[in-house]
């Protein structure tokens, strides 16, 4: 559960920051400047990629790394790693030896991500400066019991390449570090799933199958 939802985090970030909006007029209007530049270059035609980490005491411990260009995704931990090429999507559980098949499109592909799907306007979004970083917010207006009520990312002013992300929900608070930030020069090839290294792998297809 909380390996999704920091992977959940990583991946539904374009949709926190493509369509920001402060609750101050001129921080907002600062904010979305900032905000596109940010997501120009993290989720744009010309890709990046990053490494995270996280390290909840007593709970939880991962890392990886993960790429984006456009739609397409890729990310490698050490027993799950997933192809998204922006049509089909590979789910790959390394300790069960499987890969599941779905439609880019198929929130089936994982549910519990599909949790974290939030509107842009559900959120307060903010931003201040802290010595050589800024300090982006999004918060939740109205919370449940249960979710995400606020993201802090905390990113370079030289160069808006994001160092954390500081995740809080009702029951705790935890940080993903980011390291190994580059933007641009991604290829295509990153995201085509190498289908002949997973031979004696279980393949279930996933793709006609209806959405829930």
């Amino acid at each position: 559960m909380l390996r999704k939802l920091i992977l959940s985090m990583l991946i539904i970030m374009p949709a926190l920051c493509s369509e920001a909006k402060g609750t101050d007029e001129q921080n907002a209007k600062e904010a979305r400047v900032l905000f596109n530049k940010i997501y120009d270059m993290v989720f744009g035609d010309k890709g990046s990629s990053l490494t995270y980490s996280v390290n909840i005491i007593g709970l939880y411990k991962t890392s990886g790394d993960i790429k984006y260009k456009g739609p397409k995704q890729q990310y490698t931990e050490s027993r799950y790693l997933s192809w998204d090429d922006g049509v089909t999507a590979y789910m790959v559980d390394k300790k069960k030896k499987n890969v599941d098949i779905y439609r880019h499109d198929d929130e089936n592909k994982d549910e519990y991500l599909a949790k974290f799907k939030y509107n842009v306007n559900d959120f307060n979004f903010s931003y201040k400066t802290e010595g050589d970083f800024y300090i982006v917010r999004a918060k939740v207006k109205k919370h449940g019991m249960f979710g995400i009520r606020e993201v802090e990312a905390k990113v370079n002013k030289a160069n808006l390449h994001p160092m954390s992300m500081a995740i809080k929900l009702a029951i705790f608070k935890t940080t993903v570090n980011i390291s190994n930030f580059k933007a641009g020069s991604i290829a295509d090839a990153n995201f085509v799933f190498p289908k002949d290294k997973f031979k004696d792998y279980a393949f279930v297809d996933h793709r006609k199958e209806k959405k829930k």
